[in-house]
């Protein structure tokens, strides 16, 4: 059984694939190579500096409700843009956007083919 950040990268993929396709046309892929890298740059981003973002912001994100949450997704999302050539995003409102349809995307996935322990 594959791991749980093997999971998300793959559901990354698929939702950057998604995204780039038919959902956001502020975001684009140069390659197959750069989609996959992408998500793998991703997955590491939002294991390692998420965390502690979230954790440096969370006085703010309490006094938003939990909005800034949307902001700084956007930012890795940003992040891993600035990481990875071939892969680009031409605003950040854009990249806070495509966050959010990604955490929709791979909620759905997760839900429709992980299994439960």
């Amino acid at each position: 059984m594959p791991s749980k950040f093997l999971w998300r990268v793959v559901f990354n993929a698929v939702g950057l694939w998604v995204m780039t396709e038919y959902l956001v046309p502020g975001i684009s892929v140069a390659s197959t190579e750069a989609l996959l890298i992408a998500a793998l740059v991703l997955g590491v981003v939002n294991a390692i500096v998420r965390p502690i973002v979230l954790i440096l912001s969370l006085p703010l994100n309490i006094l938003t409700l939990g909005l800034l949450t949307f902001v700084i997704n956007g930012l890795m999302l940003s992040i891993t843009a600035a990481l990875v050539p071939g892969f680009y995003i031409t605003t950040f409102w854009t990249a806070v956007w495509g966050a959010i349809l990604l955490t929709v995307i791979s909620y759905v996935l997760n839900a429709l083919l992980v299994e439960r322990d």
